[in-house]
């Protein structure tokens, strides 16, 4: 079976490593990402002697007839980053199939793991199915789901994600190579499912009204490579890397946000309904790389919380009443 592979990145690498090591399934060209192409993905390209391209937009006609000419059985996409339509789905009398990191119907769109750690899941899931005019609403041929443990965060899901993905989208091709193309409508599985919207710069404060447990799942979601939990300590923004939830902590009404203890492990925080313990902190540089990563020393009382324009106000007025009498003593 002769496959286009439309990819980017750790998710398609571990794919394609499995399919070109299989006689019955044949790669005939890769498109990567524009404007940024994955070298990776350009090294297998010439490995296996077939074109390598990058288009602005493959759903344009001239891009479709270059494809068209490398006569695919099948076209995948694995990570690519344009939305495919119309005539291209049609190119390939296999159709077109996409491997999804979610658990469809539920958790389509965009940055579904840590939104699945965020939910606290149990567990999360690959989706293989075809791509047809919604976002991730096709008809679904393959899924596989795999366990999420207490102590996994968005690097180790992503870990068991990239395994994932190459083992569904491979054991895929295979049904379909076979002919077996039993799929599955998502409305059967649930009438609505529900959609995840891209995570976007502002999203990462901890709002400490929340339960322990939203919390511990926030820290976890979006630590390193995404952005990470943030927070702020007097007008300086903090990173929180880690956290533990408290054995038996009791439910009781305080300040949110206010270190309520301390110990060898770092300090403890009243949350909304309890307390929770952070572990390790860090901050960005001006290149919002991360620095001084540590565990956090902070006397009981000092609160963290979101940036209050009130301080910051107060801070500067105090700031030109200094240089004010600065001025004043040198005269």
């Amino acid at each position: 079976m002769k496959i286009g592979y439309f990819a980017d990145g750790p998710w398609s690498h571990y794919a394609l490593e499995k399919i070109i090591k299989d006689p019955r399934l044949k790669i005939v060209f890769i498109v990567a990402r524009y404007p940024q192409p994955d070298e990776k993905l350009r090294l297998y390209s010439e490995q296996l002697k077939v074109p390598f391209l990058v288009d602005l937009n493959v759903n344009s006609v001239e891009f479709i007839d270059i494809i068209k000419g490398c006569a695919p059985d099948i076209n995948v996409s694995m990570s690519f980053n344009q939305i495919l339509k119309g005539d291209i789905l049609k190119v390939a009398p296999l159709g077109f199939i996409n491997c999804h990191a979610g658990q469809l119907p539920f958790y389509r769109g965009r940055n579904v793991l840590n939104w699945a750690l965020i939910n606290g899941e149990s567990h999360f899931g690959v989706t293989v199915h075809y791509i047809d005019i919604g976002i991730d609403t096709g008809d679904i041929i393959l899924q596989k789901l795999e366990p999420i443990e207490n102590t996994d965060d968005y690097q180790s899901l992503l870990n068991k994600a990239y395994r994932l993905c190459g083992e569904t989208l491979y054991d895929a091709l295979l049904m379909l190579q076979q002919g077996d193309n039993q799929v599955i409508k998502q409305s059967s599985i649930h009438p609505v499912g529900f959609y995840c919207g891209r995570r976007i710069i502002g999203d990462e404060y901890i709002d400490w009204n929340w339960n322990s447990r939203l919390i511990y799942n926030f820290v976890r979601a979006i630590v390193p490579p995404a952005p990470g939990a943030r927070t702020f300590l007097n007008d300086s923004e903090i990173v929180i890397l880690k956290t533990e939830l408290i054995d038996n902590a009791p439910t009781y009404i305080g300040v949110p946000g206010e270190v309520i203890g301390t110990n060898d492990k770092g300090v403890v925080i009243k949350t909304g309904d309890s307390t929770i313990q952070i572990t390790q902190i860090g901050e960005l540089d001006q290149n919002g790389e991360l620095i001084n990563i540590r565990i956090p020393l902070m006397k009981i009382g000092t609160r963290l919380g979101f940036f209050n324009p009130w301080i910051e106000l107060r801070n500067l007025r105090q700031k030109v009443n200094q240089l004010q009498i600065m001025l004043n003593t040198e005269e």
